[in-house]
């Protein structure tokens, strides 16, 4: 929990959103913050990092209070700064502020007798920055708490001053037993929606409190190697001759890990496209089609290119990626480009394949279907604040008519993939079984992976199991 633990290592720079894999345009892992942040209020004035912090501000009651996206308004408010120190704050600011919102957003109803998320939406969300400064990023107490309150003359509202500097001065006071109060709900000791706790608990009793930490915790950066145009083991090598810390996955054949997030354009071997953004979760996908040279492939829901690529550069075949959105399509192309690899990129929702299919029946399919996104909350801090209970109904509706529309286009003998970056059960096997029920022609392959659990019908990897994303899979084969 914030303020428990000491400090975790600075590193340097910002961490750049990703470029390729799964979550394209995502804010890939926590950002550490540069030591700098350390420096003093006049250090932080006359580096610009007071303005920085009213920016943050800005952005973060839009995404927590708007229901902006994450990655948009901080790709907006990006070119307001040249200095790199100020982009890695500003980062480190949107990140854990959106990560930690519901818990210090309840703190500051303990802290405030009057709230301002409507009257101040701004002055509000520089107020949970503030408190992330002090308990998540552990910066020098008088220097951020000063900054912050200089930030809220940079915003306009000069007259608040005083009560931003009152309500983080009573934290520092009254932390301990303040923090103590959050902690005993576990949605705001871990920062997620109450409902969603609650989901949890229910679908994974034994694992919801493990989940629910590893939704916060750093993720490593995990890449998958190229094997067209490169070696795992050499391509390592590269990377430590060159600095950096990096070793093989104990059992994903493609999969390199390094401990911290970075702006990936800056590895060795990125503008070659030895490599891609991938975590080892979304990586199991390929595994399991395990697609032969010469076999048609579709890759439903396709964007950004991620599993389609891999899939590519496991075999000769042809594969169609489909997309429904013409923005995101076009990020499958440049990701296909990079890599030096070829694919059909349709247009096309996967639910209507009257609008798109040429009738040519496929070997393989995998559908990584649109879901609630509660597997990678530690990689997506947003997506707790935007999902809620209610949006669940539609979403499995689409995945069930997803599927159906899909099977049909399966060779006899082929294989489908189902997948989510999803933990909730109704979003998985709640689709899964009784598809299988309904249709007489499939038959759910049994597998298992060294970490994760079985789900009742195919498996569950769950945040943080063996360091990955939550996943899940399940195989199904059609009967001839």
């Amino acid at each position: 929990m914030p303020g428990a633990e000491p400090p975790p290592p600075w590193a340097d720079g910002f961490s750049a959103f990703q470029v390729d894999g799964d979550f394209s345009g995502s804010f890939h892992a926590r950002i550490h913050p540069p030591a700098l942040l350390r420096h003093s209020p006049r250090t932080m004035a006359q580096s610009g990092m007071t303005d920085t912090r009213a920016l943050a501000a800005r952005a973060l009651a839009e995404v927590a209070l708007a229901g902006a996206s994450l990655r948009e308004v901080s790709a907006r408010a990006m070119p307001a700064l040249a200095d790199s120190r100020d982009r890695a704050l500003l980062m480190a600011l949107l990140s854990e502020g959106a990560r930690w919102w519901l818990r210090f957003d309840a703190a500051l109803d303990r802290l405030l007798t009057q709230p301002l998320r409507r009257r101040e939406p701004a002055v509000h969300a520089l107020l949970v920055l503030g408190l992330v400064q002090l308990d998540v990023l552990r910066l020098d107490a008088y220097a951020a708490v000063a900054a912050t309150v200089e930030a809220v003359r940079a915003l306009g509202r000069p007259h608040l001053a005083g009560l931003v500097n009152a309500v983080l001065r009573r934290w520092q006071r009254e932390g301990d037993g303040l923090r103590a109060a959050l902690d005993a709900v576990p949605a705001t000791r871990h920062a997620h929606p109450a409902w969603l706790v609650e989901a949890l608990v229910r679908d994974w009793p034994d694992a919801a409190e493990r989940v629910l930490a590893a939704d916060n915790a750093e993720p490593p950066l995990m890449l998958r190697v190229n094997r067209r145009r490169a070696n795992r083991a050499a391509f390592i090598e590269r990377l430590r001759m060159d600095g950096w810390t990096a070793e093989p996955h104990a059992w994903l054949a493609d999969a390199v890990k390094l401990p911290h997030s970075t702006d990936v354009t800056r590895l060795p071997g990125f503008a070659e496209g030895l490599f891609a953004v991938q975590d080892g979760a979304a990586q199991v996908a390929a595994d399991l089609l395990a697609v032969r040279d010469g076999e048609r492939v579709l890759d439903a829901c396709a964007a950004p290119g991620g599993k389609a690529c891999h899939v590519l550069e496991r075999a000769d075949v042809a594969l169609v990626a489909l997309e429904a959105d013409a923005v995101r399509a076009r990020r499958i192309d440049q990701n296909l480009a990079r890599l030096g690899l070829t694919a059909a990129v349709v247009v096309g929702d996967a639910g209507a394949p009257q609008d798109w299919w040429d009738g040519r029946p496929f070997d393989r399919i995998l559908i990584d279907a649109p879901c609630s996104a509660t597997g990678v909350l530690r990689r997506r801090p947003d997506v707790r604040l935007h999902r809620r209970a209610s949006d669940l109904p539609a979403l499995v509706a689409t995945q069930r008519r997803i599927l159906d529309a899909l099977w049909p286009l399966l060779a006899p003998g082929g294989r489908l993939v189902y997948a989510t970056c999803a933990v909730l059960r109704a979003e998985n096997e709640g689709v899964v079984a009784p598809f299988l029920a309904a249709h007489a022609d499939a038959r759910a392959r049994p597998f298992d992976l060294p970490t994760g659990q079985a789900a009742a019908v195919g498996w569950q990897i769950l945040p943080g199991d063996d360091d990955l994303d939550g996943m899940y899979y399940a195989v199904l084969d059609k009967v001839p």
